[in-house]
């Protein structure tokens, strides 16, 4: 079990891992605090993407007091192979660490076996974390697991609709069908995600900036990448300065799209097309997770928020399982994941 003073470390861990200046990709978010066999604060370090040192490395180095009988607090399971830089389980004992604590175990099955060579080394290992410290873990690095499991980036398709099921008036305007703490929560899942897709038709309509902006306007420090997918004339979209890269996917196929996104090294991406690509990626079961800002009022006509998924009788329906569901007034958030049994 952890104590007070551990949990307080590991709390600091995952707020380092997720420092906004790290960039998102093919490499985890890992955050370490090292602390003195009485509790106190020795060091702390981060991972700070591919080619820099680890976490652990890093806390290791800033390190300016003796390490003898010391506990490392990580958020992810220390790595026991040789990669751009030495193993981390190897310098923690080198260092002298008689403890470590780690939130969650490292599912790279190149990098996995940090555990089992500490304890080899007669260092105690402890996974026992409370539960939303260990969530916040899992949380840190979804994308990446994801990618580990399925070799493509995991999806998350967000939709803004009105009670009925619309995603524009008649006449195409949509601004704004909801209000401004649902978009305001737009923003912040950019700033989560890797890339921000589009698809042809709302690049060219709405000319979309996808940038993650602050309450006050500001851009966020850390952007998306931001694409655009069609094979017609696909518009370039428009960069502001400070805003993530842009590019455009030369395809209408989801698996291609998340193919070149995976290449890329990006590894979450943000649907925020219209209602004809989210209705590609559900055919093409390429979403993992819809997230749907709902907000209290009718139109009674215009466009659809899901185009036609060529579903034509009820047994063949596309269930979802509703994970959460959460105020936004005066709109409401359901988050929903496609069920897969």
């Amino acid at each position: 079990m952890l104590t007070g003073i551990e949990q307080d470390a590991l709390r600091r861990a995952l707020e380092i891992a997720a420092d906004p200046a790290v960039p998102l990709g093919p490499n985890p978010r890992v955050g370490c605090v090292l602390l003195s066999p009485a509790g106190v604060f020795l060091a702390e370090g981060h991972h700070r993407g591919a080619g820099t040192a680890h976490a652990e490395a890093d806390a290791l180095d800033r390190a300016t007091a003796p390490l003898s009988g010391a506990t490392a607090v990580v958020t992810l399971e220390p790595c026991a192979h040789v990669g751009r830089t030495g193993p981390c389980a190897d310098a923690l004992i080198a260092a002298g660490i008689s403890r470590v604590i780690i939130a969650r175990r490292d599912p790279n099955p190149v990098a996995t076996g940090g555990l089992e060579r500490l304890r080899t080394a007669g260092v105690d290992v402890e996974l026992a974390v409370p539960e939303h410290l260990a969530a916040a873990a899992a949380e840190l690095n979804r994308g990446w697991e994801h990618g580990l499991r399925h070799q493509r980036p995991l999806v998350t398709a967000k939709l803004a609709l009105t009670l009925d099921g619309r995603a524009a008036a008649a006449d195409g305007t949509s601004r704004w069908i909801t209000g401004p703490a649902a978009r305001a929560e737009v923003h912040a899942m950019r700033t989560t995600c890797d890339v921000v897709l589009v698809g042809a038709g709302t690049a060219r309509l709405d000319a979309p900036t996808l940038t993650a902006r602050r309450h006050d306007g500001t851009l966020h420090p850390r952007q998306p990448v931001r694409a655009a997918m069609g094979t017609g004339a696909v518009p370039e979209l428009p960069s502001p300065e400070g805003a993530g890269e842009a590019f455009t996917l030369r395809t209408h196929d989801p698996s291609d799209a998340l193919a070149a996104l995976f290449e890329r090294g990006l590894r979450h991406v943000l649907l925020e097309g219209g209602p004809t690509l989210a209705a590609a990626f559900l055919r093409a079961g390429c979403i993992d997770e819809l997230i749907v800002h709902l907000a209290p009022t009718l139109l009674g006509a215009g466009p659809p928020g899901l185009a036609d998924l060529g579903i034509t009788t009820i047994a063949d329906r596309l269930d979802l399982d509703l994970v959460d569901v959460a105020p936004l007034p005066p709109d409401l958030r359901l988050t929903l994941r496609p069920r897969t049994a």
